[in-house]
């Protein structure tokens, strides 16, 4: 019987320990979300820049220039065509820029595209800044339309010393628009 009474304790043992488990499993899963969140706004990753910039330019580094690079990607499978209308420009720290991208839908039906940024390296993300940017928002585009699409950043004048090329990457993505009668 001790046996049986050990088997039975040990059962429970390991039923609270997996209890225990599934409940820390199912808090995790509702943390990631704020903790991504935490790590993007940190790193830079997935686009996350800094978006309180002055609107008024700062003095510009007249004696600094700093090469920002564009680049457009697709997911495989999209129906558009996206590209940034300049592949790089030379830019002072501190001066507003505006550039464009260009994209069209190449359907013959209404979609929405939504970009995705990012910037590298990633020390640099907390030094560009975005003031008006086509990714803030989803894109509505009518059959076979296309249209320019602009950017609008500064450089802090702040970018440490050793960063002399800045990426911009947007991944262009088709999304589903679900109305409220869905």
């Amino acid at each position: 019987m001790s046996t049986e009474s050990e088997n039975r304790i040990s059962n429970r043992a390991l039923t609270l320990r997996l209890f225990v488990l599934v409940v820390c499993m199912f808090g995790f899963g509702f943390l990631l979300v704020p903790l991504y969140e935490v790590f993007c706004e940190i790193t830079g990753f997935g686009g996350r820049t800094n978006t309180t910039a002055a609107v008024v330019e700062e003095a510009p580094d007249e004696n600094r220039t700093v090469k920002i690079e564009f680049v457009a990607t697709l997911n495989e499978y999209a129906p558009w065509t996206f590209s940034p209308d300049l592949p790089s420009i030379e830019v002072q720290p501190g001066r507003l820029y505006n550039v464009t991208f260009s994209a069209q839908n190449l359907t013959d039906e209404t979609k929405t595209g939504q970009a995705v940024p990012s910037v590298a390296p990633i020390v640099a993300s907390e030094h560009f800044m975005k003031l008006e940017c086509f990714c803030f928002t989803s894109q509505d585009f009518m059959a076979n339309e296309e249209r320019a699409m602009p950017l609008s950043f500064i450089v802090d004048p702040d970018l440490p010393d050793y960063v002399d090329t800045i990426t911009l990457q947007y991944t262009f993505y088709d999304t589903l628009r679900i109305s409220a009668s869905d």
